[in-house]
């Protein structure tokens, strides 16, 4: 990110998003820490999704056709998996907009450095279709819908984006020497 803009399209969900529609149980067990099982995880994002929703992932290459997630309350409830943030970002995925987070789900975002949780102040996943695209401008705070003209400011993500900009907390403790390299 290098607290630069995100662009990117969108694709709309609802609230309550699971983890377990995120990423089903089943794949709980792929080791995120090797390139293989990194990349297997990003093709198995949002694996949990009904059958009827518009697809996810490019069979073809393995990631998201879309790079931002807008959605209503409670995005990423269910189970603390760490391995559904690491999905969503393996996929392409580069940050999730929604009304409210599960805190877990949250802190996972900001503990892996795999994906910015921003939280609007005004509710966007009605307004918005899949397909649209939007800008995020974290250190201003806005969110710059399809027509560039309209902002939207979204809650203050202070310090948040240096750690998702340094790759989670590990790698942030070290960028600021707090734990050795």
């Amino acid at each position: 990110m290098n607290n630069k803009y995100i662009k990117g399209k969108v694709y709309i969900l609802a609230n309550d998003i699971n983890t377990d529609q995120i990423l089903t149980a089943e794949f709980m067990k792929i080791n995120p820490a090797t390139e293989e099982g990194y990349k297997e995880l990003g093709s198995l994002a949002m694996s949990g999704l009904n059958d009827d929703s518009m697809p996810f992932i490019n069979i073809a290459t393995g990631k998201s056709y879309y790079q931002i997630i807008i959605a209503g309350t409670n995005f990423g409830c269910g189970s603390s998996r760490e391995h559904a943030p690491i999905a969503l970002g393996a996929s392409g995925i580069r940050a999730v907009i929604a009304d409210s987070f599960a805190r877990i789900f949250f802190r996972n975002c900001i503990s892996t450095g795999e994906i910015l949780p921003v939280q609007t102040t005004k509710s966007l996943y009605k307004y918005i279709k899949t397909g649209d695209t939007i800008t995020i401008n974290p250190i201003a705070n806005e969110i710059i819908l399809p027509d560039n003209k309209t902002f939207i400011k979204s809650k203050h993500l202070g310090g948040l984006v240096d750690i998702i900009d340094a790759g989670g907390m590990f790698a942030y403790a070290r960028k600021i020497n707090k734990i050795p390299h």
